[in-house]
């Protein structure tokens, strides 16, 4: 199976390669952008090059799919955005991204999430046509639950505990989005 490729008006969606390495570390040695994330920041290039294998596989495994964030005019790699735990059989996954503080506040996250997912709800899905993306967040993320908010997703509750990084437990809210409440315009 090919890594599908995606285009928005301001970026292009690709797989990740072992050149963009210095540009993944500097994003993921960032502590603000691994503030609410079950890892830490990455001291070094070799975690962000083991970050780029680990995404890589998860699709030729079929569990899940990771595409760098591109300005389309410059080809910066500027974040990551994908699909999580792919369960064809349910004919769901979770979400996951994040992008470079640089780049916060321009929607460029919820440009890209809107792409995905509509190649996820559809016929042309790299793995099968989902009918539900679920994401969760730390309580006190907020930026995060603005972007899925923005793409329709409902808040589903709050999960107690169920998160545990960083040597302590964290409630998570769940956040859903079915297939008929997804409007890609």
């Amino acid at each position: 199976m090919e890594f599908p490729e995606l285009e928005t008006s301001r970026l292009a969606l690709n797989k990740l390669s072992k050149d963009d390495t210095p540009a993944l570390f500097e994003i993921f040695s960032d502590k603000s952008v691994v503030k609410y994330y079950d890892i830490d920041a990455h001291k070094s290039e070799e975690q962000s090059s083991a970050l780029i294998d680990f995404f890589n596989s998860r699709f030729d495994e079929k569990v899940g799919i990771r595409w760098a964030i591109r300005e389309k005019n410059t080809g910066q790699l500027i974040g990551t955005c994908g699909l999580n735990a792919i369960n064809s059989k349910m004919k769901n996954a979770g979400i996951g991204y994040e992008l470079s503080p640089k780049y916060w506040g321009l929607g460029f996250t919820t440009e890209a999430l809107r792409k995905i997912i509509g190649l996820a709800f559809s016929k042309e899905s790299p793995f099968c046509e989902l009918y539900r993306i679920q994401a969760d967040t730390m309580i006190d993320n907020v930026a995060s639950e603005a972007v899925l908010k923005k793409l329709g997703f409902r808040e589903e509750g709050v999960r107690r505990s169920s998160g545990y990084w960083k040597n302590e437990f964290h409630d998570l809210k769940c956040f859903g989005l079915l297939k008929p409440e997804f409007r890609e315009a």
